[in-house]
């Protein structure tokens, strides 16, 4: 199966669930009522596209009702889909993927519970099919699980790995991974971290350490601070997304688990509000269902019937 028919899969929960709503909207006459903008907020707040989205989008159907703009089912799909792609674009973006730097430092971060070790193997895995070297940096020492975790995932894909025993600084695994990909002449070097302290302001303040460690070896990195989210936490993923995003400068976002929900519609607002691209979806338990996110294509699978 392609990217675009695993989009499609993965996102055909929310989808459902969106088209369901549609469904309510136009039961009855063919022509758009007036209060159209009423019954349409429902179904949007459903799918989780969020209160500010959903305003501007209301906004937008009510004027364009008033002007007699939007008359029919597919005026207002292609009226929607306009808006909504307006939302989710971010012009001149470079993807994670095209990183010129080398070697690229990318710092992963993102609470237990995401998938976030799982991912950053999966990551690892597709630069590697690009041809590129990777070291896994197993810097959440919290986790022994995370530790051994990477080291199977390093076995199989063929990457390079720097780990201490549970426990040690974090910083310090950061620090040699970085100096390790230096003298190796690795290609990329992917820094899992611990999801959990005993405070969040522990763990932000734990997160800004390795970058300045990071920095002190190589100047200006870690070049991309990637950021993973659980698509099933639906709106609780802006609030941790805005946690992090105050502390780490998160550049880029990878959001997990789309294939178990109906909340997909939460990528809306998460890329309205803090203008990061989605790098890439999880969609599935294997290898091979983490995927580049395409913002166009995510607009029309989503108001596919």
């Amino acid at each position: 199966m392609g990217f675009v028919g695993k989009l499609k899969k993965g996102l055909s929960k929310t989808r459902g669930r969106l088209s369901e709503g549609l469904g309510r909207v136009f039961l009855g006459p063919k022509e758009i009522a007036e209060n159209v903008a009423e019954e349409l907020e429902e179904v949007l707040i459903e799918a989780d596209i969020g209160v500010r989205a959903t305003n501007e989008i209301l906004e937008m159907v009510t004027e364009r009702v008033s002007r007699k703009e939007l008359k029919d089912r597919e005026s207002l799909i292609q009226a929607l889909k306009e808006k909504v792609r307006e939302m989710v674009v971010i012009p001149d973006s470079t993807p994670l993927m095209e990183s010129h730097e080398k070697p690229l430092i990318v710092l992963i971060v993102g609470v237990n519970g995401v998938g976030k070790t799982t991912t950053i193997g999966k990551l690892g895995k597709i630069f590697r099919e690009q041809g590129k070297t990777v070291l896994f940096s197993a810097a959440d020492t919290f986790r022994a699980a995370a530790i051994d975790q990477l080291g199977i995932w390093a076995e199989r894909i063929g990457a390079d790995l720097v780990r201490h025993n549970p426990g040690a600084d974090p910083s310090a695994v950061a620090f040699d991974s970085v100096q390790a990909a230096l003298k190796r002449g690795s290609d990329v070097v992917l820094i899992d971290t611990a999801g959990r302290l005993h405070t969040k302001d522990n763990l932000m303040a734990q997160l800004e350490k390795m970058k300045r460690v990071i920095a002190k070896v190589i100047p200006g990195a870690p070049h991309r601070v990637l950021l993973i989210l659980d698509g099933t936490n639906g709106q609780n993923a802006l609030s941790q997304a805005r946690e992090f995003m105050k502390s780490t400068g998160v550049t880029d976002l990878i959001i997990t688990k789309l294939d178990g929900t109906a909340r997909g519609g939460v990528i809306i607002p998460i890329i309205q509000e803090f203008q990061v691209p989605i790098g890439f979806v999880g969609v599935g338990e294997q290898e091979d269902d983490l995927i580049p996110f395409d913002a166009n294509e995510f607009v029309e699978l989503l108001f596919a019937d």
